[in-house]
């Protein structure tokens, strides 16, 4: 019998269980000054929502939220420890969710992301997602509420990376 061993360096995707929440909620405070709570990510779990975690050899290093349904996808959070973020961690769960989103028969997906998220919001444009508009007030702040850009992406024209896909030769 072998042991799957995972290393700090390589986080391996899996899904989120319940056990999980005490380690994601860890992610959450580290990466957000407004986390989700722990029943927000309990009822993504029991509604049958698609919850992955980065498992890595010291803990967990992020987790991904997904619902489909009616031909889309909603990206719900997308959250990276600081430790490991700038890794391609981000880019590589989304390419991921939006893969397992096609499966589903989701044509396009859609994302909120804050004014002020400049990184969140430059690595969705280089996935291929364009703004659609803006919620107003739409997240917690500081100082009273801040809007979030939405945006999204059609998941029947072009690669997952956000690259031009090669049109076929008859």
């Amino acid at each position: 019998m072998s042991a799957a061993v995972v290393s700090p360096d390589r986080p391996r995707l899996r899904p989120m269980r319940e056990v999980d929440l005490n380690a994601v909620l860890e992610v959450e405070r580290a990466a957000y000054e407004f986390p989700w709570t722990r029943s927000i990510f309990r009822d993504c779990l029991r509604v049958g929502y698609h919850c992955f975690v980065y498992e890595t050899g010291v803990g967990l290093a992020g987790h991904g939220i997904m619902s489909v349904g009616a031909d889309e996808c909603h990206l719900l959070n997308i959250c990276i420890h600081p430790e490991f973020q700038r890794r391609g961690l981000g880019r590589a769960l989304i390419r991921f969710l939006l893969t397992l989103a096609r499966r589903k028969g989701a044509q396009v997906a859609l994302l909120e992301v804050r004014v002020s998220n400049t990184s969140a919001y430059r690595l969705y444009t280089q996935m291929g997602f364009d703004e659609i508009g803006i919620r107003k007030d739409y997240y917690p702040a500081r100082y009273g509420r801040e809007d979030a850009i939405i945006l999204a992406r059609d998941l029947t024209l072009d690669n997952l990376d956000g690259s031009p896909q090669r049109s076929k030769q008859p």
